[in-house]
């Protein structure tokens, strides 16, 4: 363990006691961290990894907010009425009630205490629909937030080199939608604020909530792998006993920390332990995103003393394409967005055949790649590609190569549609055939076979400067042609540790267990196996770990913005000078 400290002096309380003890470093840890710490309760964060920041800082970065003010302020019509229905469509009805009454109550809460007590900033995207338009309760935009570009440098100084990111340019959606596609990004200013030390995206949200942490005193570790639960007496749970009051943990070096308010898990799922996801999750899962240390520590300590666990047959599903990008010495998956919705380029199966509106959202599309041809005893959509043409690759790009550069070989290429076929193992004749369909009723703007382009939501990743009549649809034209291997990925697991409504965790016979809570991909997601639209994940999860903040801090879920009670002690110099101490 490493304690990341302005002071060497304070290496001495990774022997002791704080109130509060976080593992995890993502969102909802640092969301509860900054809670708890506002309100005068010492708090260190433990990261299992080198790095801070887990699955939330190689994100989007955005929140899903139902009724936030900023739609109120803008005159969009929302109510939390009009989202509950929403989001129990999406989530076929299977999620809880107490969940989701907690995520939707206090979602806008949470939005206003990160501005206006944590610093956070956040852009209103009013266009942004949500994912599922066909269902009761969906709006057109005005749920969803980003993070302002932020200096994460010069915020939070020496302790930036532990701050995780997925290398990308710092841009926002909103100018993303100002510029449009890749190909006519401004990349050289991107690349000077890139250099000076600006982030976005999820890069950004976490850096703000680092520096809102580091303000009130926070203390942080890494490589600081957390073992097990310290847990004290025992607790009459109806059926039996379990393990009484969480009083602290055990670190995988035998450091023992004591907490005197309780234990907060945010550690991120359990995507990465292969044997557990194949033992767990509904399907199989090739490839992930986020940080390989998401072994599922969290769940498995919570398991140990008796905590109930719900939801974890789901993920966060996604498209994804092997690119040979890594993470920590893993190999991870790229997420395939505009590459299958932009107009011009389709997705086919092993039989050649558009089988999905390539457009739709990426958690939906994922599980039509999981269907099952029983006949067959093999998967009915996968292998799957991405198919696309020169006129595609020349003016979009296919993630990051562009036209005129040698082809990768993650990129299969061919000078005809037929060779294409042979080169993936698809009948050449089907493909053909599907293309010419595809290209007939994509120059007049339609999609009579699976929709694509009719929903708000597929024209808003489309291209707004498209030639043909729909910003979702356009043939592919000639030669050569480009296939893209598609597998079935995911952000994270998204089922876990059972909470109540204010992120106590829960023992299997759904009494509180003292002194312990969690938040994030740790846990049962609020939305269950739904996922409403953009920021879905970050949304709930930061509202829960606000919650279970501060209810460690024993104040109530509302906030008036004079209950602040800062700890005496804690440094407010502004000095960002860290040194390493191990322990």
């Amino acid at each position: 363990m490493r304690l990341l400290t302005a002071d060497p002096a304070e290496a001495a309380k990774t022997t002791g006691r704080y109130d509060v003890v976080v593992v995890g470093s993502g969102a909802a840890a640092l969301t509860a961290a900054a809670t708890a710490a506002r309100a005068g309760q010492s708090v260190l964060v433990l990261e299992k990894s080198e790095l801070l920041g887990g699955t939330s800082a190689v994100s989007g970065g955005m929140l899903w907010v139902v009724d936030n003010h900023y739609a109120r302020e803008a005159g969009i019509a929302d109510s939390k009425a009009a989202g509950r229905e929403y989001v129990e469509a999406v989530a076929r009805g299977r999620g809880r009630a107490e969940l989701l009454d907690a995520a939707l109550d206090h979602g806008d809460t949470m939005l206003r205490f990160a501005e206006d007590e944590l610093g956070v900033r956040f852009i209103f995207l009013d266009n942004f629909p949500d994912y599922r338009q066909d269902l009761p309760g969906a709006v057109t935009g005005g749920r969803t937030v980003e993070p302002e570009l932020f200096n994460y440098r010069e915020a939070l100084g020496d302790l930036a080199e532990y701050l995780r990111s997925d290398g990308r340019h710092p841009y926002t959606m909103q100018e993303y939608e100002d510029w449009g596609a890749f190909t006519t990004f401004p990349w050289d200013e991107l690349n000077e604020r890139q250099a000076q030390g600006y982030a976005a995206k999820g890069h950004a949200l976490v850096a703000m909530l680092l520096a809102a942490c580091l303000e009130r005193g926070v203390q942080f570790a890494v490589d600081a792998r957390v073992e097990r639960l310290l847990t004290t007496g025992t607790h009459d749970c109806g059926a039996g006993t379990s393990a009484g009051r969480v009083a602290g943990v055990v670190l995988a070096d035998g450091t023992e920390v004591q907490a005197n308010a309780g234990v907060m898990l945010a550690a991120g799922g359990f995507e990465w332990d292969k044997a557990l996801a194949d033992s767990m999750l509904a399907t199989r899962l090739y490839t992930m995103c986020s940080p390989p240390s998401n072994t599922g520590d969290a769940l498995k300590m919570a398991q140990r003393i008796g905590a109930m666990t719900r939801g974890t047959r789901e993920a966060w599903w996604a498209p994804m394409s092997l690119t040979g990008g890594m993470r920590d010495g893993e190999q991870i998956g790229s997420l395939l967005r505009f590459e299958r919705q932009g107009p011009g380029s389709i997705m086919v199966n092993r039989h050649g055949q558009r089988f999905a509106n390539e457009a739709q959202n990426y958690n939906d599309l994922a599980r039509v790649l999981q269907s099952w041809d029983s006949a067959n005893n093999q998967t009915l959509n996968t292998p799957a590609h991405v198919v696309f043409d020169q006129s595609y690759l020349e003016r979009y790009g296919i993630l990051d190569h562009r036209a005129g550069q040698p082809t990768p070989e993650w990129l299969i290429e061919a000078p005809t549609l037929a060779e294409l076929a042979q080169r993936t193992g698809m009948p050449a004749q089907a493909l053909e055939a599907t293309v010419a369909r595809f290209n007939e009723h994509a120059t007049m703007g339609e999609d009579p076979d699976f929709g694509r382009g009719t929903s708000e939501y597929d024209r808003y990743w489309g291209d707004a400067e498209n030639q043909w009549p729909n910003p979702s649809l356009g043939p592919l034209q000639y030669g050569p042609y480009y296939a893209l291997e598609v597998v079935n990925g995911a952000f994270g697991t998204c089922g876990g540790v059972a909470t109540d409504g204010d992120g106590q965790v829960l023992d299997v016979d759904g009494a509180p267990i003292a002194g312990l809570f969690a938040a994030g991909n740790t846990t049962e997601s609020p939305y269950a196996a739904g996922y409403p639209g953009a920021g879905a994940t970050l949304g709930p999860l930061m509202t829960m770990a606000y919650l279970a903040g501060r209810r460690l801090a024993g104040q109530p879920a509302e906030y008036t913005g004079d209950d602040a009670v800062h700890a005496p002690d804690a440094d407010r110099s502004g000095s960002r000078d860290l040194e390493e101490v191990s322990a």
